[in-house]
């Protein structure tokens, strides 16, 4: 049974978001680079100080549902359909939980801001990769094999860079479920014969 979220809990958690909030307006108006932490602060009418206890890094601002990618991830294993595998389970997450601009402006200019500074990029790319560890796990313990287990880390590495491999591919996602098939089926299965 979960427990009811206290004030103080509510209270951290609207201050998160008006933070994240702020910044992405600010970034989307007028660039990432050109606006400085404080006047994110001073959007969301917060101190400076309180900003970095919610967002250790300005750059994390942008990526402010970091941990619920993970738990999405993770879920996606342990809470999948009997009888679906592993890889098809995450094929189905990068499917459904990558954006895509699809029509939608806002997302298409946030992909584009990320996309066009280098430092957002780079922490776009950390990001992923620091998910792969509660990934490994996750499938390890599905598995009942060892936490370092390479095979299942190995899974976690490929499946979390099919996303960044398809979304500037013009079919994204005919093209998630080809690497998904390599991960599920292997080379010989997906590689013509000649």
């Amino acid at each position: 049974m979960n427990e009811p979220i206290g004030r103080r809990e509510r209270k951290k958690a609207q201050t998160r978001q008006a933070l994240a909030d702020a910044a992405l307006k600010l970034f989307l108006e007028r660039g990432y680079d050109n606006v400085s932490v404080k006047e994110v602060a001073d959007a969301a009418d917060v101190a400076v100080t309180t900003l970095f206890k919610h967002f250790p890094r300005k750059e994390a601002l942008v990526f402010d549902l970091e941990d619920d990618i993970e738990a999405a991830l993770v879920a996606a294993v342990r809470d999948r359909p009997a009888g679906q595998s592993i890889p098809a389970a995450l094929c189905d997450n990068c499917r459904h939980g990558a954006p895509t601009a699809d029509g939608n402006a806002e997302v298409a200019a946030f992909l584009r801001m990320v996309e066009e500074t280098p430092a957002l990029l780079e922490y776009s790319r950390h990001m992923w990769l620091r998910h792969e560890t509660a990934l490994a796990r996750a499938i390890a313990e599905d598995l009942g094999a060892p936490a370092d287990d390479v095979v299942c880390t190995a899974l976690a590495r490929f499946a979390l860079e099919a996303g960044d491999i398809v979304y500037r591919r013009p079919k994204p996602e005919r093209d998630v479920q080809t690497i998904f098939a390599l991960l599920e089926d292997g080379w010989t299965a997906t590689v013509p014969k000649s």
